[in-house]
């Protein structure tokens, strides 16, 4: 029989010692988690497993012993090793050897509990293969942490193949934090062994990040409350908060602080994914937001911009006018309706004279509402942008009614004109059953259905092509970019691809005759078109 032996890398520099680890016998393999270096006692050993297999539930115990051959006075300690099979006792018992100045292994698995028929002891095939215990924890490729209902220290039975090395080294966490501050009684090998200090920061942040969720979730919650109270709801507030793109990233932004100072722990690696983008994308936010900050008020610039803004409306003014006397010609050589095309212009270009006169009137507070409206950059930058977009919006009022005034005509040509193609085909809308019947005409209403087809078709060109020169959303798009970019899951991909993997392979080290077949296993990187960029709901 072949036997499987996974060994973590992390311990291929080990000092010689005990293999702690799980055996899973659907599939003949052993799961090394880590070493249990000299000196230690039995019965210590014994409690420390006990202790990790009530907290993880996973059956583990001592495989076997680990011997590194690093001098000339270490050839004895194999056979001392060889005894402590009779005191921690395991079917099959592993031997893994790796030899002084060679890159050689020597893999045995012995069974000593045999029928007294076939006499010697047997010895089975053994497989190495190799594994990052840090990136296989790290990478999620376990299945969910559903625990059956079986005694503790028992094995998953759902988990079967790989799913089952994972799973196991997934929820063998217990006993890499048992060294975390301290080395204790038993001194082990894995993948945590170096990094103490490191773990002791992560702890103290940990410990410290729990009252300060708390505190602050009991605020975000005060104030979630009071944006849901009836003042509101009623018509004006009401109004202003449902148009306002700085009430919607507002109550976006509300909406990501809650969920990052939860107190609720992620239920999978999605949500943790999730809030850790929502995280690292805030994070970026308010840094941007300061830096833009530190900026304005830099060097008056403020001042510069307010004392630019007139003049810019003076020149965008003058633009709009010569757009417009373009438009009323021939524009691109297109055939216009000249009718239309005079009304329509003359309509926008009194808007553009009642703009100018408003931009000047409000000229001499355009400094001080800078100024204000530049200390919002501390909450981020798109709130800053959001901002930005309504100040647009408010000076740039007559181009947004150009857009309503062309959407809200296009709107009804195409309504019309479909509404008439229903009429060619014999059918019409049906409003109480919201479907489209057949419908019989008579001459006189398929006649002036004609007429008006025709004038609707003719007057198309016109309309669409000032609804279509007055679109804006530009800072719209930039704003919905940052709030739904997934910074975290992009950093994690460029700096730590296995924290992404989408499976594993292995790689073949040793192949050669009298020998154990030596493999490494590898993740396989998420292809890039996995990821998706959404653009979040409004509110």
């Amino acid at each position: 029989m072949v036997l499987k032996a996974f060994f973590p890398t992390c311990c291929a520099s080990a000092d010689s010692g005990l293999l702690v680890g799980r055996w899973v016998p659907e599939q003949s393999s052993a799961v090394v988690l880590a070493v249990v270096h000299f000196p230690f006692i039995p019965i210590q050993v014994k409690e420390l497993l006990a202790q990790v297999q009530q907290a993880s539930r996973v059956g583990v115990a001592v495989l076997g012993t680990w011997c590194h051959r690093r001098q000339e006075s270490e050839e004895s300690l194999g056979h001392f090793l060889e005894g402590l099979g009779a005191i921690f006792s395991h079917e099959p018992w592993l031997q893994l050897c790796r030899e002084r100045g060679s890159k050689f292994w020597s893999c045995k698995a012995t069974h000593r509990q045999v029928p007294a028929s076939l006499g010697a002891p047997g010895q089975d095939q053994v497989m190495l293969i190799f594994y990052d215990q840090r990136k296989v924890l790290l990478s999620q490729l376990h299945p969910p942490a559903a625990l059956p209902d079986h005694q503790a220290g028992d094995a998953t039975a759902s988990a079967g193949g790989l799913a089952a090395v994972f799973d196991t080294v997934a929820r063998s966490e217990v006993l890499f934090r048992s060294d975390q501050f301290d080395e204790g009684p038993v001194r082990l090998s894995h993948w945590q062994s170096e990094g103490v200090e490191a773990s002791i920061l992560v702890e103290l942040a940990k410990q410290a990040s729990g009252p300060i969720c708390l505190l602050l979730a009991c605020l975000l919650s005060l104030i979630s409350a009071a944006s849901t109270s009836r003042v509101f709801k009623l018509w004006p507030l009401s109004f202003i908060w449902s148009k306002l793109s700085t009430c919607e990233q507002l109550r976006h932004r509300l909406g990501q602080l809650t969920l990052i100072f939860s107190t609720q722990k992620a239920e999978n690696p999605a949500q943790l994914m999730r809030k850790a983008n929502m995280l690292v994308s805030v994070f970026l936010d308010v840094a941007l937001g300061l830096a833009l900050l530190s900026w304005l008020h830099g060097k008056d610039r403020i001042g510069q911009l307010a004392d630019a803004l007139v003049p810019v409306a003076d020149h965008v003014a003058e633009e709009l006018q010569h757009l417009l006397q373009w438009l009323m010609g021939a524009p691109a050589g297109l055939k216009m309706n000249r009718a239309l095309d005079q009304v329509l212009g003359r309509f926008f270009l009194y808007h553009i004279h009642l703009w100018i006169s408003y931009i000047h009137l409000m000229s001499p507070f355009i400094e001080r509402i800078l100024w204000h409206l530049g200390l919002s950059a501390c909450l981020g930058l798109t709130v800053a942008l959001s901002i930005l977009s309504d100040i647009i919006a408010l000076l740039t009022f007559h181009i947004y009614c150009f857009y309503v005034y062309g959407a809200r005509l296009y709107c009804m040509k195409i309504c019309g004109l479909s509404s008439l193609w229903r009429l060619f085909r014999g059918k019409k809308w049906n409003v109480l059953r919201q479907r489209v019947d057949s419908c019989s005409y008579d001459l006189d209403q398929l006649f002036i259905g004609t007429l008006l087809f025709t004038i609707l078709v003719f007057l198309l060109p016109t309309t669409a092509l000032y609804y279509l020169v007055f679109t804006l959303g530009l800072i719209h798009l930039l704003v919905d970019l940052v709030n739904s970019l997934p910074l975290y899951s992009l950093g994690l991909r460029l700096c730590r691809p296995y924290r992404l993997a989408a499976g594993v392979k292995f790689r073949v080290l040793e192949h050669e005759a009298g020998r154990p077949l030596r493999l490494l296993m590898q993740e396989v990187k998420v292809q890039t078109s996995r990821f998706s960029l959404t653009r979040p709901n409004a509110g």
